[in-house]
C-alpha cells in the first residue's frame, strides 16, 4: 500500500516538472513569433505571484486613495470628524434647551408666588451658620485679594474676552459660514474677524435685537448693527445690501443682509463681524463656529 502511495507522488512530481513548450505561430505562415518552455510547476509559481501583486496593488489603492470612501460602510476621518460634531453640538443643543426650560419653570413658580422645585433641597443641604464660618486670611491678604478683584473687575484680557463677560450664557447664531481669513486682534486695531465666504451670501442675525444702525460708509461699505439684551452690540460689515432699516426688531437666524466686497478696507468677498459688550470687544470665535 505504500509502496503505491510513493508510486502515485513520484508519478505526480514527475508530471508537475515536465517541460513543456507554448508557441505562438503567425496564423497565414504558421512562423513562430514566440516560445516559452514551461513546466506545471512554473505556472503555479507564476499564478500565485501575479494573484499575491494584484492583491497588494488593490489594497494599496483602497487604503492610500479616495477610492475607499466607495466603499460600504466606510467613512473617511472628514466624515467622521463631522459627524462627532455634529453629535457634540446636538449634546450641547439638548443641555441648553434642559437648562431654558427649567428656568422658564422656575421662573413660572417664582411669579405664581412659589419657590422653585430645587429650592428647598438646595437650601437643606447648604445650611451654614455665619458663626461657623472661620477665616484664616491675613488682613495683608484681604488687601490683596480686593486690590486683585478691584483691577480685575474692568480688565480686558489678551483676546479680548472680559473676565466677568455674560455672552457666554447665550447660543448664538453663525451669521456665515466660510473661511477666517483675519482673526480678532486688540493688538492690530482689528476688534472682529473677516469670514470670507461666496458673495451674495446671506448673513443672518446672531441673536434676538433691534437694528440701531443700517447704513453706508465709505471705509466699510454698507454696515448694520444689532443691539441685543445685556448690551450685547453684533456688527456687520461690508454687505453688498442690508435688509433692515433702524429700529426694525429681528430674530435670532434672522438674514438681514448679503455678503458683498463693499468699502475701501475690503479685499474680497467677506463678511467683517464684530461682538460688543459693554462698549468691550469680545473674540467671535470663542462664542461662534464659523
Amino acid at each position: 500500500m505504500s509502496d503505491d502511495l510513493l508510486g502515485k507522488k513520484k508519478k505526480v512530481r514527475e508530471k508537475l516538472r515536465n517541460m513543456y513548450r507554448l508557441v505562438l505561430l503567425q496564423e497565414d505562415t504558421f512562423e513562430e513569433k514566440l516560445a516559452f518552455r514551461l513546466t506545471p510547476l512554473n505556472v503555479f509559481t507564476y499564478a500565485g505571484l501575479l494573484i499575491i501583486l494584484l492583491v497588494i496593488i488593490v489594497t494599496a489603492g483602497i487604503v492610500f486613495t479616495p477610492l475607499r470612501e466607495y466603499i460600504p460602510g466606510y467613512a473617511d476621518i472628514t466624515t467622521k470628524r463631522n459627524a462627532a460634531y455634529a453629535v457634540f453640538k446636538a449634546d450641547s443643543l439638548e443641555n441648553e434647551l434642559i437648562i431654558r426650560e427649567n428656568y422658564m419653570q422656575n421662573l413660572h413658580t417664582l411669579l405664581t408666588g412659589g419657590a422653585p422645585s430645587d429650592s428647598s433641597d438646595i437650601a437643606d443641604r447648604h445650611i451654614v451658620h455665619s458663626g461657623e464660618i472661620e477665616d484664616y486670611r491675613s488682613q495683608a491678604d484681604q488687601r490683596l485679594r480686593e486690590e486683585v478683584e478691584e483691577a480685575e473687575k474692568y480688565s480686558v484680557h489678551s483676546s479680548g474676552i472680559t473676565s466677568r463677560s455674560r455672552a457666554a450664557a447665550y447660543f448664538f447664531f453663525t451669521p456665515v459660514q466660510g473661511v477666517v481669513t483675519s482673526e480678532f486682534s486688540t493688538q492690530k486695531d482689528h476688534f472682529g474677524v473677516d469670514v470670507a465666504t461666496k458673495e451674495g451670501e446671506s448673513v443672518k442675525a446672531i441673536f434676538d435685537g433691534t437694528v440701531i444702525f443700517a447704513g453706508w460708509s465709505p471705509e466699510v461699505g454698507h454696515v448694520i448693527q444689532i443691539h441685543h439684551r445685556n448690551n450685547l452690540v453684533s456688527i456687520y460689515k461690508h454687505c453688498s445690501v442690508v435688509l433692515k432699516r433702524k429700529g426694525d426688531f429681528v430674530t435670532a437666524g434672522e438674514v438681514i443682509g448679503m455678503v458683498g466686497n463693499t468699502g475701501e478696507y475690503t479685499t474680497g468677498a467677506h463678511l467683517h463681524f464684530e461682538l460688543w459688550e459693554d462698549g468691550q470687544p469680545l473674540n467671535p470665535q470663542d462664542y461662534l463656529t464659523f
